[in-house]
């Protein structure tokens, strides 16, 4: 930051006159410039430093104390503020009536304008920040060394580097362990994906498309569905066009031939990285508003995964609610590196905006614990119970305390039986569930899946281009030499010309008469014949559906009485 010089410079010259009272200058006749020089110069000087020092009271000494242990001697104006009150900036006029350099109203205040302390600005990846200081060459002539001990102790947790230590819980209620379902219902959402892209809301996919491919869901979670679309988004593999959401051929493909393991990974570090998942528009409770200030997901989950391994031990449950208060204490503005708790719009369900440093647990503290309950226990990285959770091994490696694991995967097979059923565990390779999936109809999820082929996912093959010879050499290859079944074999040979043949039902009019002759007669004469369809019989035939009140007409006129009704089709 700034030296002394530079930090006189900066100041409001209506401070000076205040500056001068202080440090013992005779301000009249100076200009401001010769004003900073002596200035300087009295400050600078260690004997005048300790007169102005020894006018503090302990708490101001403690403050100053603990700005200059913090690194780099300097603390962001926010969290500087929050312990030791606002500066407020005051003109001139101001400063003569109130006098904030020898009574500020809070500690701050009365260190600023005294000038022990100076504000200025520092990019800080990429964040313009503002930062209280002692400037550097000032520190030497100030006399820190007559703090009390108990003033240091006191703020000592402020300013230290490292993060206390978190207890370790033994008895834990509720426990619900990580798993890696998330691999599956993901192949299961491209392979619907597949046959029909969604349709989007926003960041969702829209409720009637959610409702189609949820049942067929390990885990039914409409939050947990949003960020499984988030991650293959952030991850390459289902591409966004047009407010539909579709896969991506190759990448997908890529995706799902790979270990599990493999897979989390790669989820996990797509979530950590993505800028379009905002995880505090998926929070119970909290309602953000989209314009009017800005938010990077993705540097407020880095600095709080970064905090999680310093934090986590890498075996034991630990409370959330103890995490969350440490990191409120140590790291409070994670995801605000300006320190500005006033300009985010933030509702809570009850349409109150949550603003100000008193609404972190409400915000930030949420945030926190959504990390926790929401995708990392989704991703498989965190076992969680009542208020606690602990890593698993992939959330230790996910963290970098340790290696990714990478566990035998035992080849599985898909097992189709003689009723024409087939069965997938979670243990058959995703993309050959994938493709299975393409052509059959899920009847039960699980382990195992159990998928039917019918006359539905036969049509929903042909679409994609899949035919019977395709499905025929797919079963084959997983009979391992044993027959095909007689189900199968029936089903496919009546649609080996790739499900072609079809029935509809439709509403029609129909003409009946009470003669074979008299029908006869009616089709031969092309006044009337106009009017008709297809000859239904010998007594009855369809009228063109909006031709049937002229034909009664004509007939009428040519002195011809028919019958005719309509026949109505209820398909409820």
């Amino acid at each position: 930051m700034n030296n002394l010089f530079a930090t006189l410079r900066d100041y409001d010259p209506g401070m000076l006159l205040a500056l001068a009272e202080t440090w013992r200058i005779d301000s009249k006749g100076l200009a401001d410039d010769d004003m900073i020089r002596q200035l300087q110069a009295a400050m600078l000087d260690p004997q005048t430093a300790e007169t102005v020092w020894d006018q503090l009271d302990e708490p101001a000494r403690a403050a100053l104390q603990l700005l200059v242990s913090s690194s780099q001697g300097r603390m962001k104006i926010g969290q500087f503020e929050r312990f030791y009150g606002k500066i407020r900036k005051l003109g001139r006029a101001q400063i003569e009536r109130e006098q904030p350099h020898i009574a500020g109203r809070t500690i701050a205040e009365t260190l600023y304008y005294r000038g022990l302390i100076g504000e200025g600005f520092d990019n800080v990846d990429g964040n313009l920040i503002g930062f209280i200081f002692v400037p550097t060459d000032f520190i030497s002539a100030l006399p820190l060394h007559k703090t009390s001990y108990e003033a240091l102790d006191a703020g000592a947790d402020i300013a230290g580097d490292e993060l206390p230590a978190l207890g370790v819980i033994d008895a834990v209620d509720e426990v619900s362990r990580a798993d890696t379902s998330i691999v599956d219902d993901l192949a299961t959402l491209l392979a619907l994906l597949q046959a029909r892209p969604a349709e989007l809301d926003a960041e969702r996919i829209a409720p009637a498309s959610a409702a189609a491919i949820t049942p067929y869901l390990l885990q039914r979670d409409e939050n947990r569905l949003s960020f499984m679309l988030a991650v293959a988004i952030s991850a390459n593999l289902i591409s966004t066009q047009d407010g539909q959401a579709r896969p991506k051929r190759d990448e997908a493909r890529s995706w799902l031939e790979a270990a599990r393991a493999r897979q989390i990974q790669t989820l996990a570090t797509a979530w950590l990285e993505s800028a379009s998942y905002r995880d505090m528009w998926h929070i119970p409770g909290l309602q953000p508003e989209d314009s009017g200030w800005s938010y990077d997901a993705a540097a407020a989950r880095r600095a709080v995964m970064s905090l999680l391994a310093d934090l986590l031990p890498d075996h034991g449950w630990v409370s959330i609610n103890d995490i969350i208060d440490i990191i409120k204490e140590f790291e409070p503005d994670f995801q605000r590196p300006d320190g500005d708790y006033e300009s985010w719009y933030i509702r809570n369900d009850a349409g109150e905006f949550l603003t100000g440093f008193e609404s972190w647990d409400a915000v930030e503290g949420s945030l926190i614990e959504f990390y926790l309950v929401g995708p990392m226990h989704w991703l498989g990285l965190v076992d969680i119970g009542e208020d606690v959770t602990r890593l698993t091994a992939y959330g230790r490696a996910f963290l970098e305390i340790s290696d990714w694991p990478k566990p035998v995967e035992p080849e599985a097979g898909i097992d189709v039986q003689n009723d024409g059923t087939l069965l997938a565990s979670r243990r058959v390779n995703r993309f050959e569930r994938f493709q299975l999936a393409r052509f059959a109809h899920c009847l039960q999820t699980g382990d195992p899946y159990v998928y039917r082929i019918d006359a539905a996912s036969i049509q929903r093959a042909a679409a994609q281009d899949i035919h019977a010879k395709h499905i025929q050499s797919f079963i084959v290859r997983h009979l391992e030499g044993d027959p095909l079944p007689l189900p199968i074999i029936k089903f496919l040979r009546n649609w080996q010309a790739g499900a072609q043949t079809s029935v509809a039902l439709e509403t029609m009019i129909v003409l009946r008469t009470t003669s074979e002759e008299t029908l006869d007669k009616i089709f031969a004469t092309p006044a009337f014949r106009r009017f008709l369809g297809a000859r239904l019989g010998p007594m009855a035939c369809a009228v063109r559906a909006d031709q049937w009140e002229a034909l009664r007409a004509s007939l009428a006129e040519n002195a011809i009485e028919v019958d005719i009704s309509r026949l109505h089709n209820d398909f409820g």
